[in-house]
């Protein structure tokens, strides 16, 4: 079944550039990307379960052909959540299941804490819960360092840096973590097609988070704060983990059943934080067994 391109203009002003996939009448599922990737990466698990849902894949705002405000802080939590609270609406609430990677699950555990009424159920895919990625960033030394870009990520400059010979310093986002085995060329073509249309917005979700790794005492993260109500995702969660993920270690795994009562967790072994390219069967299959299960 094709793939394809709608461009979904939200009430309050932003339009996101979706991938849209499977028949009305579907139970629906939305998928969201991560840094620095785009929707077309769920275009082969889309494919595979469109005999079952209707699917909706979101170019996040600052990326691709999707809105992209200039301000860093256009690029904050609440912002990030409205936008794909609103997409649900648009497309008819509640949505059977949310699917999430990287960024898009920092975008998915807000919105799940926030409005469990927009979806029946969630599935994440490495990307760390706010409360115990605000525990391992503070405190623990190996997150720090495995997060250490981010704070390069921040640099007024780094979009250049990042684009400069090719975008030499983008590659190793995947080469560095295990992604030489599905990063062929065609894949490469079409990275290169979403970066060319700018990286700033991309760069903004960083820039306007506090969840980074500490520089200097009196940063932001330490006097951080999240209450337990606004984190806590009381809506049916499995979480899968590819234990091979050098930048978010499974340590993140670890007290997450405290903020997420009706938790699952499959811990993959051998998948790196590209589980969406490594094990696209597996995903779409644990997409399937949960909608038939709904």
């Amino acid at each position: 079944m094709s793939v394809d391109r709608v461009d979904r203009a939200l009430p309050h002003g932003i339009t996101l550039a979706c991938r849209e996939t499977g028949a009305p009448g579907r139970p629906s599922v939305m998928f969201l990307h991560g840094f620095p990737e785009g929707a077309f990466i769920w275009d082969e698990v889309m494919q595979r379960i469109a005999p079952h849902a209707r699917c909706v894949a979101p170019n996040l705002r600052g990326y691709e052909r999707s809105s992209a405000p200039a301000a860093v802080e256009a690029y904050r939590a609440k912002h990030l959540v409205a936008d794909i609270a609103a997409l649900i609406s648009t497309i008819g609430a509640p949505l059977d299941l949310l699917v999430a990677h990287d960024w898009g699950g920092a975008v998915a555990w807000s919105l799940a804490a926030q409005r469990p009424d927009l979806l029946k159920g969630l599935l994440i895919v490495n990307a760390p819960h706010p409360a115990t990625f605000l525990r391992e960033l503070r405190d623990n030394p190996a997150q720090q360092a495995a997060s250490a870009y981010m704070n390069f990520l921040c640099r007024p400059d780094a979009a250049q840096l990042l684009a400069a010979d090719d975008f030499a310093r983008l590659w190793p986002f995947f080469t560095g973590m295990g992604g030489d085995a599905w990063l062929d060329a065609a894949t490469r073509d079409r990275y290169r097609d979403v970066w060319l249309h700018g990286l700033d917005g991309a760069l903004n979700y960083y820039r306007a988070s506090p969840l980074r790794p500490p520089l200097a005492p009196g940063d932001a993260i330490h006097s951080l704060v999240l209450p337990r109500e606004h984190v806590t995702v009381r809506v049916p969660t499995v979480v899968l983990w590819g234990d091979a993920d050098i930048a978010l270690p499974p340590a993140l795994l670890d007290g997450l059943e405290a903020f997420v009562p009706q938790l699952r967790v499959q811990r993959v072994a051998g998948a790196t934080h590209w589980l969406i390219h490594d094990r696209p069967d597996l995903l779409s299959s644990t997409v399937v067994g949960l909608l038939d299960r709904a």
